[in-house]
């Protein structure tokens, strides 16, 4: 089991490429959307 394998995500493969990838785009979105969206709360 690999150090990555061993937070919350603890299912097999959870250190995978794909995985992180993928949850890095979703963490990245968010992030983003929220930034545009306070952008455009503060600037009416």
């Amino acid at each position: 089991m690999t150090d990555q394998n061993r937070g919350i995500m603890k299912f097999d493969e959870a250190d995978s490429g794909v995985a992180i990838a993928l949850s890095s785009v979703i963490i990245l979105g968010a992030i983003a959307t929220l930034v545009v969206w306070a952008i455009q709360s503060a600037y009416l």
